[in-house]
């Protein structure tokens, strides 16, 4: 087994994020403890905007939990570590853009994981699943958010009989953004971090933390909390030197240099 399960490589404002953990890219206690450190330090690094996740290969982007760990003490219910399992799921305050690069198989966690991105992006030749139902599991946190993500009937389907969709079905349904042939998906993935990279962070902060903060709220409510700078993200960008960055640029027609205070 690889002794370093998490490849990460920082590019600019950039942080990509492997999973590499041979055969199957699965994860396991240890290897979620690792990730849920690696996204925290990314959400608390002021220099790093956007991260990318994907899986070493081209076979397997990650299968969910790794049944051997479990098989050979693993508890279900143990310590996935700050972030929950796979470091992004229940990760607090990640107000920063995350693009999933889906290079190979993605089902069960690890289909879970991809769900907990902003972006996913797809090579043509993966394969996505729930299987848990086949061996009398729930995909507990699938459950929650896929019904909310694509068609309740097509979410339900997946959840109660374990099918495969193909990069295809899954984009039609809207589970995914884009699918690229396997060789262009890093370069389309880099292409994407890059451009949201060069965009305004504080506009990105305010963006995730209301869409969050607002998908359990009457649309009022939420609208109101909006004007009146109850988002501390919200408030942070209304006081900003890059709101005020914003319009000088407009205004002088260039294009503007945020800095993300």
């Amino acid at each position: 087994m690889n002794d370093n399960p998490i490849k990460t490589h920082r590019v600019g404002h950039v942080l990509e994020v492997t999973l590499d953990r041979p055969k199957a890219n699965a994860i396991d206690l240890a290897t979620s403890r690792i990730m849920g450190q690696v996204f925290k330090d990314f959400r608390d690094d002021p220099d790093l905007r956007v991260a990318i996740i994907t899986g070493e290969g081209d076979k397997f982007f990650c299968p969910g939990w790794d049944l051997k760990a479990a098989a050979d003490g693993d508890a279900v219910d143990g310590d996935y570590g700050v972030g929950g399992f796979g470091g992004l799921q229940e990760l607090p305050h990640l107000n920063k853009p995350v693009i999933a690069a889906v290079n190979g198989i993605c089902c069960g966690g690890g289909l879970e994981l991809a769900l907990s991105a902003d972006i996913i992006l797809a090579a043509e030749h993966v394969s996505f699943a729930l299987p848990e139902i086949r061996s009398g599991t729930v995909a507990d946190a699938a459950s929650v958010k896929l019904p909310k993500r694509i068609p309740y009937h097509i979410a339900m389907e997946m959840l109660l009989t374990g099918r495969w969709l193909d990069a295809n079905e899954a984009a039609r349904w809207g589970m995914i953004n884009h699918i690229y042939p396997a060789v262009d998906l890093m370069t389309e993935t880099r292409k994407l971090a890059q451009m949201l990279a060069e965009g305004p962070p504080l506009v990105y902060a305010a963006i995730k933390e209301v869409v969050r903060e607002a998908e359990d709220m009457k649309f009022q409510d939420a609208l109101n909390k909006i004007t009146k700078s109850q988002f501390k993200t919200v408030e942070t960008l209304y006081t900003s030197e890059d709101q005020l960055e914003g319009a000088k640029a407009f205004a002088e027609k260039r294009d503007p240099v945020w800095k993300g205070r």
